[in-house]
């Protein structure tokens, strides 16, 4: 019996020991905070930071950068483009209702096809139709605080007046941000969604800049469709509309940006469209 209890003294020593190394000895890993959503606070905001502002837009949420650069050259680079507005605007081919060059830049965010640089037009079209979205829509939706940005980041990078004014106040929540995050329940929905008609002809979208998808299970199969969503310099595609598709012309992030289930209808609707 002495022995039974020495053994069980023992063991809840043991036990107890273990606990407490657990508990204080071993590093403790904490989570990190989640990371919380960028409010824009104009009220407090000087005209230095309103451009910097523009700049981180125009790099990233905007994804600009993805055509308008000096390496795809996919798109005009827009270095001078508060410049050069106005001679734009006096272009016999200008179909637009701007007045100044902040106009301008604004229309051309908004309304892309009121005037299309010479050799940038959807093929066919004999440059009166522009394959770049409307701005405020899809996946990159910005609001007006933020298109207000970037225009003071252009005219302030082709070294012309900025003339734009900050907003006063915060932009009001729209309902379109509620649902850019709602699950979609169609592969139209989602296409919608993630933006993917700005590139591709998908859906009854008509983009002109990434391959054409309407046909792709043909000849593709479920594997490499997947993969190009999740990875897409994976397995780049020799030819796009514009020219030969290169690395980093796609966005890395999609997968970020919809769940397993919505991947996977997206995936099937592709292998589907033959």
């Amino acid at each position: 019996m002495k022995t039974f209890l020495k053994v069980v003294a023992f063991s809840v020593v043991v036990i107890l020991f273990y606990a407490f190394y657990a508990s204080y000895g071993i590093p403790q890993i904490k989570p990190e905070a989640p990371p919380q959503e960028e409010k824009l606070d104009l009220g407090s905001m000087t005209m230095y930071q309103f451009i910097a502002l523009g700049d981180k837009i125009f790099n990233g949420k905007g994804t600009c950068t993805l055509c308008h650069n000096p390496v795809g050259g996919r798109a005009p680079v827009l270095d001078s483009v508060a410049s050069i507005a106005l001679e734009h605007m006096k272009d016999a081919r200008y179909k637009g209702k701007a007045k100044t060059a902040e106009e301008y830049i604004r229309e051309s965010m908004l309304e892309p096809s009121a005037f299309v640089v010479a050799g940038f037009g959807v093929k066919g079209t004999n440059d009166t139709e522009s394959p770049m979205p409307n701005v405020a829509t899809g996946a990159i939706g910005l609001n007006e605080a933020e298109i207000d940005a970037v225009i003071a980041y252009l005219q302030k990078k082709a070294g012309t007046e900025v003339t734009v004014k900050i907003p006063v106040g915060a932009p009001a929540k729209e309902e379109k941000a509620e649902a850019a995050t709602a699950i979609a329940k169609t592969p139209d929905e989602l296409v919608a969604k993630l933006g993917c008609g700005a590139c591709h002809k998908i859906a009854g979208q008509v983009g002109a800049l990434g391959p054409d998808l309407t046909k792709v299970g043909a000849v593709r199969k479920e594997d490499y469709l997947r993969r190009s969503v999740l990875d897409p310099d994976a397995d780049i595609a020799k030819q796009c509309p514009t020219g030969p598709c290169a690395a980093g012309m796609m966005p890395k992030d999609y997968k970020d940006k919809m769940t397993a289930g919505e991947l996977e209808m997206l995936v099937k609707f592709m292998v589907n469209s033959k």
